[in-house]
Parts: C-alpha cells; structure tokens; sequence
C-alpha cells in the first residue's frame, strides 16, 4: 500500500498556481486603468470648467471694472504717441500705432494751426520734389511706394495767417495721404484724430523701435500739458 505524503498533498501543481494568480493580476490591471481614465476625465472637466469661467468673465465682466466710456474704435485698435517738435514749439504731431505696424499721421490737437482765427482753410500735399497725392501704391508689395525720412514733409497745412509744415514723424514707406483734405480742409478742424488724418506710413521694425524711443506715449503727454 502506498503512503501519502502530507507534505505532496498540499504541494500546489506549478501550472494550476499560475492559472489561479492570473484572474488576480488581469483584475488588477483593470482597476488601475480605470483609475487612471477616472482621473483623466476629471482633469478635462476640470479645464473646461476653467475655460467657461475665464470665458463669462470676458463676456460678462463686473459693472466694477468697466471704465466708465467704453473706449473708442481708434482707442481700441491703436497705440497713439506724440511728436513735439522743441525747435518750433506748437507744431505737435500725433502718430496712431496699429498692431500691424501701420503707423497714421496726424496734427496733436496742441499744433498751433487750430489756434489760428478761422482754423485751417488749405492743405497742399505738392512739397518738395513731388506731389505726395499722385503716389498710387498697389499690391501685397506697396509697389511704388516711396520710402521717406522722418523729417521729411508731407504737406503744408494752411491758415488765413500762417503756413505750416507737417512731417512724416518716422522713417518708413509712404503708403497713402487723406486726399479728402484737399477738397475739405476742414476736416482737420472738426476730425483730426479721424477723417482729419494726414497719411499712412509702414516703418521697418528696427526703423519704429529707433523713432519710439523719441515719441511721448499718451499719458506722457497728457503729463507734459498740464505742466507749467
């Protein structure tokens, strides 16, 4: 008769032991990408919440916060900066900065020609070696368009006393002058941040960074003004 071996008894087979531990592992498995798409999914939910949030502050800011005369397109879409010429006192000029790197020209509300009796009654873009009017740029490439010093003139405003001189402010191509003001001057008089401007001028990066470090920002000047 054979003996049993207690020992052999609760011997597991190899093979049996694996294929218990095998449920065991596949389980685990499971549960840890679980966990890890739980977490995924909660961390999305958290990012659109946040999106949401920053969105409805944008779109639904608080009544504290809003200024209190919304600003205005021009305010809106440009940067404006002042030239103020120390060697003829008066003859301000204001330069509109758009954020892509177009730069308008115009007469700073503190330019001597509104302070004469009946404002401006002329403007003639016909100085120097040619008439800044007849300049016709066309295409993507500003064919034709002529590039200018900053001192260069662009055209000379007229009053019933006086003429004066406007300037290009900063080195750059000349894309278009505001020929309405050949025909109706006094647009410098009633709009002269608007309809009122003078020309159009693209600078070169390096060419705007080197006329900046010249120019009043807004607050500078408003600061200048209001000293004695």
């Amino acid at each position: 008769m054979k003996e049993l071996n207690p020992i052999s008894e609760f011997k597991q087979d190899p093979e049996t032991s694996h294929e218990n531990c095998d449920p065991v592992l596949h389980s685990s498995s499971v549960v840890t990408s679980q966990d890890s798409k739980i977490e995924e999914k909660q961390h999305n939910e958290e990012e659109q919440e946040q999106e949401e949030e920053e969105l409805r502050r944008l779109l639904l800011p608080k009544v504290e916060d809003l200024p209190d005369t919304p600003p205005s397109a021009v305010e809106a879409n440009f940067t404006t900066f002042l030239l103020r010429d120390f060697m003829k006192p008066g003859h301000d000029q204001y330069i509109r900065r758009h954020a892509n790197g177009l730069c308008v020209i115009g007469l700073a509300p503190t330019h001597v020609a509104f302070k004469d009796k009946g404002g401006i009654t002329s403007v003639d873009f016909n100085v120097g070696k040619s008439d800044r009017s007849g300049i016709k740029v066309t295409g993507k490439r500003k064919k034709n368009a002529q590039h200018f010093e900053s001192n260069t003139a662009l055209c000379k405003v007229c009053t019933g006393d006086a003429s004066y001189i406007v300037r290009c402010c900063v080195k750059g191509s000349l894309l278009e002058v505001n020929e309405r003001l050949i025909k109706q001057p006094e647009l410098l008089n009633t709009s002269p941040e608007r309809e009122g401007y003078i020309a159009i001028i693209m600078p070169r990066p390096a060419d705007w960074l080197k006329a900046k470090a010249s120019l009043l920002d807004f607050e500078q000047y408003k600061k200048s003004r209001a000293e004695p």
